[in-house]
Parts: C-alpha cells; sequence; structure tokens
C-alpha cells in the first residue's frame, strides 16, 4: 500500500520499516496514522529521532502512555499534537471566536453530539464481521477509535482543578439484531465540575438524519455549530423581551436569515476552491506547521489533549466496571498536570 501511494503521489520512497524511514530519510515532521495501539512506540521512536509528530486520534491508549509521550517531547524541545481535526471545521473556528470575544458571556452548559454510520461497509463491516480487528482489541473498542473527536471539543471548555464523569452505554438492538454484543455503541456521558459547568456528550449508531453537533448555552446567548452541515446559529438575548405572538415570528425569522447567510457563506468557500472536504484537518496542519517553523502556540493545548485521554480512561473504566461506585477524585484535572 506504501509502495501504491507513493507511485500514485510521485513519492521518491517508501518504507515498511520505521526505523529505516528514519535513518535513511531523517524527516522533521512524522505523522502516525497506524492504529492506536502502535502509537506510544512509535512516537517514542519519532521523538528519540529528533522529529515533531503528528499522532492520529485516539492519541493513546490511556492517559499514562499520553503523559509520557508529552514529557519525550518536551524534554527533546520537539512539538507533538493529537489529531483532533474536527475542532477545526469552519463552523468551530467560529463559534470559537463567539466565546472568546465574550458575545455568549460565561459557558454553563455544553452539549457534544456525535452519530456514527454503522451503514458503511467498507469499514463497519469488516469490523463487524472480524473478531480479530484491531478495533476490539482497543479497551475501548469502537467508541476509543472514535469519541475523541466529540470528547476533544468539550474538553476545550473544562478549565477547573476536578470534575466528575457519569457514564451510560449499551449496544444498540441493531448490532443485537446483527449477533454483535461485545461492542458498545450508544454512549451517554455528563460530565460536571466543581463551579457548576456541565456537559453532555452523545455518541449514537442509531440517530436519524446523523448529527455532528457542538451547542454552548452561555449567560448572555448560546450558538450551535453544526459540522455535518458547516453552520453556525446564535441564539441571543435580543428577542427575549418579544410579546405576544411575536415570539413565534421573529426569532424564527432571525435564525431563518442566519442560515441563508451560512448558505452563501459555503458557497463562497466552494467558489474560491476553500471548501475541502475536511477543511478542519488542512487548518490543523497548517497551524501545527506554523508552530515548529516560527514558534506559533500550539493550536490544540497540551492540557486539552490529557484531559480527552483522562475522560476516555473514565468512561470506559465505567463502561467495564458498571457496579462499580463511581469515585470523583479519581476525576481530577490536577492528574493530567
Amino acid at each position: 500500500m506504501a509502495d501504491q501511494l507513493a507511485e500514485r503521489f510521485e513519492v521518491a520512497r517508501s518504507f515498511s520499516d520505521v526505523d529505516q524511514l528514519l535513518t535513511e530519510t531523517r524527516p522533521d515532521v512524522v505523522h502516525i496514522t497506524t492504529p492506536p495501539q502502535s502509537h506510544f512506540q512509535l512516537t517514542k521512536k519519532c521523538l528519540e529521532a529528533g522529529c515533531h509528530v503528528y499522532v492520529e486520534k485516539p492519541f493513546s491508549l490511556d492517559l499514562s502512555e499520553a503523559r509520557e509521550m508529552f514529557a519525550l517531547a518536551e524534554k527533546s524541545g520537539l512539538r507533538i499534537i493529537a489529531g483532533h481535526n474536527y475542532q477545526f471545521s469552519p463552523d468551530m473556528n467560529k463559534m470559537r471566536e463567539l466565546v472568546r470575544s465574550g458575545a455568549l458571556g460565561a459557558p454553563i452548559h455544553i452539549e457534544s453530539t456525535f452519530s456514527y454510520d454503522l451503514g458503511d461497509a467498507t469499514y463497519v463491516g469488516s469490523l463487524l464481521g472480524d473478531r480479530s480487528h484491531w478495533v476490539r482489541s482497543l479497551p475501548g473498542k469502537l467508541l476509543q477509535n472514535v469519541i475523541s473527536h466529540g470528547i476533544a471539543k468539550i474538553a476545550e471548555f473544562l478549565v477547573e482543578e476536578e470534575f466528575n464523569v457519569v457514564v451510560h452505554g449499551f449496544t444498540s438492538p441493531k448490532l443485537q439484531r446483527a449477533g454483535v454484543t461485545d461492542i458498545t455503541d450508544e454512549l451517554r456521558v455528563l460530565i460536571s465540575t466543581t463551579t457548576n459547568l456541565t456537559a453532555y456528550f452523545t455518541f449514537t449508531t442509531q440517530v436519524v438524519p446523523p448529527v455532528q453537533e457542538l451547542r454552548v448555552f452561555g449567560t448572555k446567548g448560546s450558538v450551535v455549530a453544526d459540522s455535518l452541515h458547516r453552520t453556525i446559529v446564535r441564539l441571543d438575548n435580543a428577542n427575549s423581551s418579544l410579546k405576544s405572538y411575536l415570539n413565534f415570528v421573529i426569532p424564527a425569522s432571525d435564525r431563518a436569515k442566519q442560515y441563508i447567510k451560512n448558505t452563501y457563506l459555503n458557497i463562497a468557500a466552494f467558489l474560491k476552491a476553500d471548501f475541502h472536504m475536511d477543511v478542519g484537518m488542512k487548518y490543523l496542519f497548517e497551524a501545527f506547521y506554523r508552530s515548529i517553523r516560527f514558534g506559533d502556540p500550539s493550536p490544540i493545548a497540551t492540557r486539552e489533549i490529557l484531559l480527552t485521554a483522562a475522560i476516555m480512561d473514565e468512561i470506559f473504566r465505567q463502561l467495564a466496571n458498571p457496579t462499580q461506585a463511581f469515585d470523583s477524585r479519581q476525576n481530577r484535572a490536577a492528574m493530567v498536570g
């Protein structure tokens, strides 16, 4: 496969051995896109060889590996980042600008929803039909390979020293009918902090049509960022004092105008050839390379990546031990440094 890719994109060399690649080409940056079981060892090799590293999600198998990877990068004076590209779609970038500007006030509640299509035969078919598939050997199986996209969006807002996680997961009727009982494909996660910021994460394979949204509810307004359709809609306080039947007309008209504006912006981006299918990945790559070349801040804070790993660890712990009493002391943000 490496040889075919090299031929297609006119790359001079291809390798099946990472040590040979590092020795013979001495790359400045390595992108690790292998199954997550290999991320730790490959990252360690690349950092020891003096390479900056981009690691595809999930960043690591657990928090312990993630912390060691960052420690080695810091010791070596190198940059390392996780492939949380869904955080940088156009709608997410606009949402972030609104939050940082203070337009929404203080965030009170966050909802991250991530749908997943089990009908994709090219990937899911092999996963469901092969009990030795690498995804099934992950601690969180299918969830671990996917949910970091949605969890990372929440981790960005968690700044408190302590947080709690409550988890509910189950196997959908669709998988049960297919005879698959060892994969959890429906997940609900409630996260709360000491300052009463709450977040709700939903992973689902059943919801139709699919949804990939982030909703941020603040003291001055709220926003809905829809990554599937690249739209962003503000729900502000301007129409809160409307009386009588105006309340059923004007807010709807305002939101309709926002959707029309989103449509024109998407068309304009398409006409300017700036409407890539995975524009978030393009943005993340560019920002990561700027941080390497010019010393810009990393596009994703180390703390956010570690928090994502910590929350995922707790999710899988509770799924594996649903009868164990929950101990919030295990979820201190301080544990990720």
